[in-house]
């Protein structure tokens, strides 16, 4: 069983950890999220449990598991990869969705991005937008606490 602070066997960032405490990590406002992400059209949901994370975070190794979908999704599991798993791909041994799509059916979501850094992980959304026929992975802040600071959520 994973403990409290994991999700995916990764250990969410400190500062994450204490705004879902304290209540304090809530969406900004889909006007807030377009001017960070202006490629991203669908609206997103915050996930404010970290057992709401990892029960959506469990559908990435569904998506990197099926080859059809590995590749409309750019997901792959980096430890089975014959190469270094970088951007427009996403590693979803090493990420965790901490947003997903309001829609169902939109698939798509934004995520921790722990191949930068396991403390202080980059922040990734999903871009199906430039490329319709295939999705990108495309970086939102380089850090967790970065993110924060522009939504102004602590």
């Amino acid at each position: 069983m994973e403990s409290s602070l994991h999700v995916n066997g990764l250990v969410l960032p400190a500062l994450l950890t204490e705004l879902l405490n304290d209540g304090r990590w809530r969406h900004p406002g889909d006007d807030v999220l377009r001017d960070l992400m202006p490629w991203f059209r669908s609206p997103l949901d915050f996930l404010t449990s970290i057992e709401g994370m990892r029960r959506e975070s469990r559908s990435l190794t569904m998506f990197a598991d099926d080859p059809p979908s590995s590749h409309l999704f750019r997901q792959t599991r980096g430890s089975v990869a014959t190469a270094s798993v970088e951007l427009p791909w996403l590693d979803v041994e090493k990420a965790v969705l901490i947003a997903v799509n309001r829609i169902l059916g939109d698939d798509v979501a934004m995520a921790l991005d722990y191949r930068t850094d396991p403390a202080e992980p980059r922040v990734v959304a999903s871009d199906f937008w430039t490329d319709p026929r295939q999705c990108s992975w495309r970086a939102v802040a380089p850090t967790f606490s970065q993110l924060v600071k522009v939504l102004r959520l602590a």
